[in-house]
């Protein structure tokens, strides 16, 4: 029953990872560039949701659409003061400003929100699950949080693959004078990416929240593991990084279980090295060709 009980919260967890690695997967795709800032993304969403939810008391519908619109206008300022002046030089400084973005939200959050963490009540995060009269600790969020990154995975995969307007996007990164002549507008382009990017961080977050405790810090840890679980997946494919969340997630879940949290990060990173030293490219990645 443990292992039953562990392994449902893992894939739940793991679709978390998953959704968030999806941003990475977006910007990546597009730009060439990742926002390494997700990890607050996140924590703002599930923020903005506990705001306007619980202090102001709104419906939580009009919450969660507010934070997550707040959240995909937050991924243009990203895009556009973090990102955009550098990439136009060719400059790879967009590494560290997107990390400084990050904390410079992480601490703004923290002074206007405040250090103690808060809970945000959900009644799919009530009661549990039982299975013949007991317990098994898992709530039906853990549930829904699942069916909802591996249908956005699919939405994701089917619009880059089968639509004019993920191809366009895919063209972006392949060639972009090319797309540029095709009538492609390409700092658009970007900026959508990078929008659908943390708006998918901001969905993993209000999702996460009812299971976790709200604070400013909250988006650090989880943002490390999203990019583990990107690369891990191989970030040029929207199904690879999701599956490599459920994975990711599930081992972690399965190693707190049976040997206790204290080795939960350190076998699964190590996990990680492990695979990326056989697979470099990751699970389901594929080695870009380079001209000579």
């Amino acid at each position: 029953m443990l292992l039953l009980s562990a392994l449902i919260s893992g894939f739940g967890l793991g679709s978390m990872y998953g959704l968030m690695a999806l941003g990475f997967y977006m910007t990546y795709a597009v730009s060439g560039t990742v926002n390494f800032a997700q990890g607050s993304s996140m924590m703002l969403g599930a923020v903005l949701c506990f705001t306007f939810a619980q202090t102001l008391g709104w419906p939580m519908w009009l919450a969660v659409v507010l934070a997550l619109a707040l959240c995909a206008l937050y991924g243009l300022l990203v895009e556009v003061l973090a990102v955009r002046p550098f990439a136009r030089q060719g400059s790879n400084a967009w590494l560290m400003s997107t990390v400084a973005l990050g904390i410079v939200l992480d601490n703004l959050v923290m002074h206007t929100f405040g250090k103690e963490p808060r809970s945000l009540p959900s009644p799919l995060a009530l009661s549990s699950i039982e299975v013949g009269g007991v317990g098994l600790g898992v709530y039906p969020l853990h549930l829904l949080i699942p069916a909802i990154g591996l249908a956005l995975a699919a939405l994701l995969h089917t619009v880059s693959r089968r639509t004019r307007w993920g191809t366009a996007l895919l063209a972006v990164v392949q060639n972009r004078d090319a797309a540029r002549l095709m009538g492609i507008p390409i700092t658009r382009a970007i900026a959508a990416a990078f929008a659908l990017s943390t708006l998918l961080a901001g969905v993993a977050g209000v999702l996460i929240a009812p299971l976790f405790n709200v604070n400013a810090d909250m988006g650090t840890l989880f943002g490390l593991k999203a990019f583990a679980v990107a690369i891990l997946g191989g970030i040029t494919s929207a199904w690879g990084v999701m599956i490599a969340g459920l994975l990711f997630g599930i081992a972690e879940a399965l190693i707190t279980a049976t040997l206790g949290s204290g080795y939960t990060q350190i076998i699964t990173f190590a996990l990680v090295i492990a695979v990326l030293a056989i697979r470099p490219n990751g699970l389901f990645g594929r080695a870009q060709v380079k001209k000579v």
